[in-house]
């Protein structure tokens, strides 16, 4: 059934400006060598997938802002969907993770392309990379094309920037404090600059420029976004201990494994006794889990009362979001959307 504000429907259009514009890319370039022919297929399969949230909320930033739909604004809002994808092979490479969406990650899946050998993995991981940086490139490509007039394109050109520069700060932020000792404070910071501001407040934002909102909405729509998209990343990190793969397309043990500094073993850690912190250090940065170790991680985190104490933190900063939504003078389209993609983002289950 389609929702009554429209997100299936516009789902549908995204992905169909999407599917047009990487099937073109791809065909342009594969003509330059067919040897690209699987780089392409890797393109392909990572802009294929998603929830399109953030594509979401680019175009509703547009729209709570006054502006009429338009196939324009919709092939703006989906270059969202690029610098996500980017983004996503990026951090896979990083984080060494094999699935997302139930599919090999492009560094695995691009392993085919080579021989057996010393340097497959490595070399696998070089192309995913590079197709990571021609997704970014993408996105602006699409976003400078969309189709909006060019002084309206120029009312966000500066927010790119800054939507780059704090998403790779969030990126590097989460790997100088990887295995570091657990620590809520600095787990926050990164999930604000890595996921919460790229995911709701910066396509907000870039949609209400192109509207040429005023700066009232543009703050409501700040103080709606980065509650918010703490929250969608918090959903994550316990989807990505307590989730089951066959549900959440990954590894349910990525987050250990890579000894990655989230919000939920920091606060375990915090709670836990010593004899606990000795369970989530001996698997924290282990290689492989077993069934049995991640069940003790589970545990853990169970008994110190962290996940109940993160489910609390979601919560909150949902109704923080959806509470900055009234008295904004938005109007019932735009109000409802937001509001349901407010659950759409943060009431995800395992």
């Amino acid at each position: 059934m389609a929702e009554p504000w429209g997100q299936g429907s516009l789902r549908a259009r995204v992905d169909r400006e999407l599917e047009r514009f990487v099937e073109a890319e791809i065909e342009a370039l594969v003509a330059v060598d067919a040897a690209l022919a699987p780089l392409g297929d890797a393109l392909s399969s990572v802009t294929a997938h998603g929830k399109r949230l953030r594509s979401s909320f680019c175009y509703w930033g547009w729209r709570a802002a006054g502006q009429p739909d338009s196939d324009a604004m919709v092939r703006a809002a989906a270059s969202m969907e690029l610098v996500h994808a980017a983004a996503v092979v990026h951090d896979d490479i990083i984080d060494r993770s094999r699935l997302r969406h139930g599919l090999p990650t492009a560094h695995v899946a691009l392993r085919e392309v080579f021989p057996d050998g010393p340097r497959r993995s490595a070399r696998a991981r070089a192309l995913a990379m590079l197709a990571g940086d021609l997704l970014m490139a993408w996105a602006g490509q699409l976003f400078a094309t969309c189709g909006l007039p060019a002084a309206y394109l120029a009312r966000a050109r500066g927010l790119w920037g800054i939507m780059a520069r704090e998403l790779i700060a969030g990126e590097a932020l989460e790997i100088l404090h990887t295995a570091a000792e657990p620590d809520v404070a600095r787990s926050l910071k990164v999930i604000r600059y890595k996921t919460a501001k790229y995911t709701v407040e910066h396509p907000l934002l870039i949609g209400a420029a192109l509207a040429g909102a005023e700066r009232d909405l543009r703050e409501v729509f700040s103080a709606y976004g980065l509650p918010l998209g703490e929250a969608f990343q918090l959903r994550d990190d316990l989807m990505g201990l307590f989730g089951e793969p066959a549900t959440t397309g990954k590894a349910n043990t990525d987050d250990i494994t890579g000894a990655r500094p989230t919000a939920l073993i920091a606060l375990a850690r915090q709670a836990a006794t010593p004899a606990e912190r000795g369970e989530l250090s001996g698997a924290l940065g282990r290689a492989e889990l077993t069934a049995g170790q991640l069940e003790q991680v589970r545990a853990v985190v169970e008994r110190t009362g962290a996940r109940r104490r993160v489910e609390a933190m979601i919560t909150e900063r949902v109704a923080l979001a959806t509470g900055a939504l009234r008295g904004a003078g938005l109007s019932g389209d735009a109000r409802l959307a937001m509001t349901h993609l407010a659950a759409a983002a943060a009431v995800r289950r395992c």
